[in-house]
């Protein structure tokens, strides 16, 4: 999913081994994740899905004026908060230490690989056939 500020923002839907990088987007208040060799296209995550940072994540500072933070985490899991409030940022990550952060938080340029996707979303995948596949029928 992408945050509701991005809906005017090109977007696709990320996959497992892409390479992301978080990003402020042009025309918009929020940050978010594009690929690193197209920076005006949203990649959107699905809840559930992992990620691994190069480094240790950096979020900004609550009130702008202080250093960035450094959470001491690379790995970290998309999920969203706040569904029922429809005009606040909804995607967030969160570390396996508990801690959640918006993703329109983080510090830009920050590398990630997208690791796994939830186990919904590949399921519902596998379960699709292929246009060209034909049903089998029984030989009696």
């Amino acid at each position: 999913m992408c945050d509701y500020s991005l809906h005017h923002v090109a977007s696709r839907p990320a996959k497992v081994g892409d390479k992301i990088i978080t990003t402020k987007f042009v025309n918009t208040p929020t940050g978010g994740f594009s690929a690193v060799d197209n920076p005006d296209v949203a990649v959107c995550l699905l809840p559930g899905t992992e990620i691994a940072f190069e480094q240790e994540v950096e979020c900004e500072p609550a009130l702008g004026i202080l250093p960035s933070r450094r959470l001491g985490q690379r790995l970290a899991r998309f999920r969203q908060v706040n569904v029922d409030q429809p005009c606040v940022h909804h995607d967030a990550l969160e570390f396996p230490d508990g801690k959640i952060v918006l993703v329109t938080r983080l510090c830009e340029g920050q590398r990630a690989t997208v690791l796994q996707m939830p186990a919904k979303a590949a399921a519902a995948e596998a379960a699709t056939p292929a246009e060209h596949e034909r049903p089998l029928s029984l030989v009696e």
